[in-house]
């Protein structure tokens, strides 16, 4: 028997394994873990399900037990990436204290920091094309993170005159907008993150500052310091 040959096969199998392979266990969360790998190596377009087996260390058709396919993985994915946004969202809000105006500067800073500490999730919820309604779970988890913001669009509406008060959701959309383009542009953790002369932080706090100005929307640490 010639060892060295098959070790040098072992090892290539091994290679091809991600850092922790999977031997025993919850198959599902291990799936989960492959894709995230992946994606931070790949991009969310980059890899098949066959890569998620192979970086799992189990046959191709083995994913099939937990998944229904490469798309139905990314969902889920998504899914805990959401659950997991949300909880950094409400907890930067913090029920808008000590002000409407601090709290969503602070809900800013943690979007982006979200964007940054997690850019495999982030992909897989904004980038990976998974439709919202793949599952109601899906959906649901994309709406309470959405609610956060809006819960903020709210309290900020409320400082307007009634009669110049914009729609509550338009606010919301407004500043989603923003704040998801500066950190899909400038405050990304991956290679495609692009340079500023300032940080995004300050960056996406000087647009919502513009932008609630315009709106005849004043008050807060972040307006007494302009």
């Amino acid at each position: 028997m010639n060892w060295s040959k098959d070790s040098e096969r072992d090892g290539e199998r091994d290679s091809e394994r991600g850092p922790r392979g999977y031997h025993h266990g919850n198959l599902r969360e291990t799936l989960i873990r492959a894709a995230l790998d992946l994606i931070a190596q790949k991009g969310a377009a980059g890899f098949t399900f066959a890569d998620a087996a192979r970086w799992a260390g189990v046959s191709p058709a083995a994913p099939y037990r937990h998944f229904r396919d490469r798309d139905d993985l990314l969902a889920s994915v998504a899914l805990r990436g959401f659950e997991q946004f949300e909880a950094a969202l409400t907890r930067a809000w913090d029920d808008g204290r000590p002000d409407p105006f601090t709290a969503l500067h602070r809900m800013g800073k943690a979007y982006l920091a979200f964007a940054r500490a997690e850019p495999a999730y982030y992909s897989a919820m904004f980038e990976a094309g998974v439709p919202p309604d793949t599952s109601v779970e899906l959906r649901v988890a994309g709406d309470r993170a959405f609610a956060v913001l809006r819960g903020a669009a709210e309290k900020i509406c409320a400082q307007i005159p009634p009669k110049e008060r914009p729609p509550v959701l338009m606010l919301a959309l407004h500043i989603w907008s923003l704040s998801h383009g500066i950190a899909s542009l400038f405050g990304r953790g991956d290679a495609a993150r692009r340079t500023l002369p300032i940080s995004a932080e300050e960056l996406l706090e000087a647009g919502v500052l513009v932008y609630l100005r315009g709106l005849g929307v004043t008050g807060g640490d972040s307006d007494r310091r302009a």
